[in-house]
């Protein structure tokens, strides 16, 4: 199964501030783990939300929202994207991580294929197999 890990941002990650060495090391050492151990699939941290956009559909109209967004701890600093046997061994990695100081991450299953039942029918599911192999082969690129 694979899950997004989500770091929830706070007043420091929405200031900008950057992590110091020590935390990028520790970081980077738990980050080898989960290469080694074949559970990361992909990871990043994300700049600021007064960086980013939100984009709005509503009654057949689109409304773009610039940042900042008022409400840190409902935005997203950092993910990860794991692959793993289930939740419980995701929680066993988290609980390994480097983080303290009262970070707060959450944890969710990605949908698979068969999540979809019957309304994703064949031909939908052999239209997305070909998307996810073209994703695939660009980033082999």
């Amino acid at each position: 199964m694979r899950v997004m890990v989500m770091i929830r941002a706070d007043k420091d990650t929405e200031a900008g501030v950057m992590p110091s060495e020590e935390i990028l090391a520790a970081m980077g050492k738990y980050n080898e783990e989960l290469v080694n151990a074949g559970v990361l699939l992909a990871g990043e941290g994300l700049h600021p939300s007064s960086k980013g956009a939100r984009v709005r559909f509503s009654d057949g109209k689109t409304t773009v929202i610039d940042g900042p967004f008022t409400e840190a701890k409902e935005l997203i600093a950092g993910f990860w994207l794991w692959q793993v046997k289930s939740m419980d061994e995701a929680i066993e990695w988290l609980k390994r991580s480097p983080f303290d100081g009262g970070a707060e991450i959450e944890v969710r299953p990605v949908f698979d294929a068969e999540d979809f039942g019957p309304e994703l029918t064949p031909e939908l599911r052999e239209a997305e197999e070909r998307l996810r192999a073209q994703v695939a082969g660009q980033q082999r690129s």
